[in-house]
């Protein structure tokens, strides 16, 4: 029987600038599906990558006097090492100005599109926010500007090529009310859907060449540029190979389960509306999900460039020797679904108050106990409340990705580990090593071993199982749990878990306190 397949993509930013934090929330909570899925045995593909070829970038390379090309890469470069640096594990990773599978693909899209009789001529004038790549009409500006950017829009006079996105509001409407394409939040769901119920009109498809700066991707047959969007969200297909070859195209968009793409509220009507109509016009399948979360904000500001209040993920990477501190914050303390305000004071409280007080403390004091009576070897662990307050956690985390609500798997893992924090405290372990290894009769001291074992036993079989649980959201720390205890990352969730008898490895600490290291705040490049 084959497994189900499921593909997964992030949205791909503009690299006008180098990558803010904001967008390394996207990046955590995608690769936590990503491996989350791996987990359950499902068969997965994960794709990321960059949006190369808008105006935006052209416009941010001519303001420092850079060729559009050398500004691309070297940014281009900065997502791509973001990416490893968080410990983001993806298949594939487009970048959409150098991918030569990109080209054919947009064009295979676009001639899908012409043939069934979506695109036409027409000259058109309206208000371009080059930050948002899209027009507004009128009625949607905030007092003249951009509701988006506060800036002022453009007003640009062109004969372009237009998309009959008039022709599929209905089809699309009736996809989501019916849920074959799933938007998650339920909020952003009814924004899509009221603005479906508005009525939806044609849109530009082209840019002149002459505006564009001759950077993008060639209309077919014309001297045009491709608009970003469509050309950005061909990507999707890209790195499937569509157009040029189509095996992974088959195995996993085609054919495939599952379809999921995570995405920031601000271009959620691109993917939950545009992406749809393209795909419908060319008769392809439609995504099958969207997730879409919120903004991070400091002081209760939109993370940006235009707003000068960027923070660097690298140098927060590089301040805690880990990516997973920044994963832990962005994935506990941030609500999946929702805005959510960064600080750093509070990202360095979490590292010392959770990751180093509650998990990684329990687990020195658990195996230096362990190694000092036991020899480091785990005993059998008892039929007790603490066990099957562990065992309970698969269920709680599996229902936390269920809903989109990650916070709430992780609260539930440091939910157990403050109860298991307070039951070793309660038996006072430490009180049964010292009579253990001090001198008792022997009938005591099989008793004492017996009661010592068992409490050992049962917090070591309960961090097993948090080890396991982590995988998805701190996976750096999580093997290394695992390590510790004298495990395999298993493949599976469900693969057997098996700790008595295991020797474990104690000595170095697995979140080392850390005297505050708090720096200014930096901005994007």
């Amino acid at each position: 029987m084959s497994k189900l397949t499921t593909y997964l993509t992030t949205s791909i930013p503009y690299v006008n600038s180098s990558p803010h934090v904001g967008f390394a929330l996207e990046l955590v909570q995608a690769d936590a599906y990503a491996r989350h899925f791996r987990l359950l045995g499902k068969d997965v593909r994960f794709q990321g990558g960059t949006d190369d070829n808008s105006l935006k970038n052209v416009r941010a390379a001519e303001a420092v006097g850079q060729a559009v090309a050398d500004f691309v890469a070297t940014n281009g470069d900065s997502f791509e090492r973001l990416g490893k640096q968080l410990d983001i594990f993806n298949d594939e990773f487009v970048r959409t100005s150098r991918d030569p599978r990109h080209l054919p693909c947009v064009h295979s899209l676009w001639n899908a599109c012409a043939a069934s009789g979506d695109l036409y001529r027409k000259a058109y004038e309206g208000f371009y926010c080059v930050g948002c790549e899209q027009f507004y009409d009128p009625s949607e500006l905030d007092d003249g500007k951009c509701p988006e950017h506060g800036v002022a829009l453009e007003l640009i006079r062109e004969e372009n090529w237009f998309f009959r996105l008039s022709r599929y509001g209905d089809r699309i409407l009736d996809l989501i009310e019916t849920e074959q394409v799933q938007v998650t939040p339920s909020h952003r769901r009814n924004e899509i859907v009221a603005l479906l119920r508005r009525g939806l009109t044609d849109i530009s498809v082209s840019r002149s060449a002459e505006r564009a700066r001759g950077w993008g991707v060639p209309v077919p047959g014309s001297d045009e540029v491709v608009y970003v969007w469509f050309d950005a969200l061909a990507n999707y297909l890209t790195g499937l190979g569509h157009g040029s070859d189509d095996f992974n195209y088959q195995r996993y968009w085609a054919g495939g389960d599952e379809r999921i793409h995570f995405v920031g509220k601000g271009i959620s009507k691109f993917h939950a509306i545009y992406w749809p109509a393209i795909l419908l016009s060319a008769g392809l399948p439609v995504p099958s999900s969207i997730f879409v979360h919120g903004y991070l904000t400091v002081d209760g500001r939109k993370i940006g460039k235009s707003a000068g209040n960027g923070i660097a993920p690298d140098r927060l990477i590089d301040d805690y020797g880990t990516p997973d501190a920044l994963r832990y914050y962005l994935l506990r303390h941030i609500r999946s679904a929702d805005d959510g305000d960064f600080s750093e004071e509070r990202l360095d409280a979490a590292w010392s108050g959770e990751l180093a007080g509650q998990l990684g403390n329990l687990v020195n004091r658990v195996l230096a106990l362990l190694v000092n009576t036991f020899g480091g070897i785990t005993p059998e662990a008892p039929d007790s409340a603490l066990v099957r307050q562990a065992s309970g956690l698969y269920k709680k985390v599996f229902k936390a990705f269920d809903t989109y609500e990650l916070h709430v798997g992780l609260a539930e893992i440091f939910a157990y580990l403050g109860e298991a924090n307070r039951e070793f405290t309660r038996q006072a372990p430490w009180a049964d090593a010292k009579l253990l290894l001090g001198h008792v009769e022997a009938d005591e001291k099989a008793a004492i071993s017996l009661r010592l074992g068992a409490t050992l036993a049962e917090q070591l079989h309960g961090l097993a199982i948090v080890a396991r649980c982590l995988l998805p959201f701190l996976p750096r720390a999580a093997a290394e749990l695992h390590n510790k205890l004298g495990l395999v990352p298993p493949a599976r969730y469900d693969d057997p878990l098996a700790v008595s008898g295991v020797r474990t490895l104690s000595g170095t600490v697995l979140f080392p306190r850390r005297k505050s290291r708090l720096s200014s705040i930096s901005g994007c490049k």
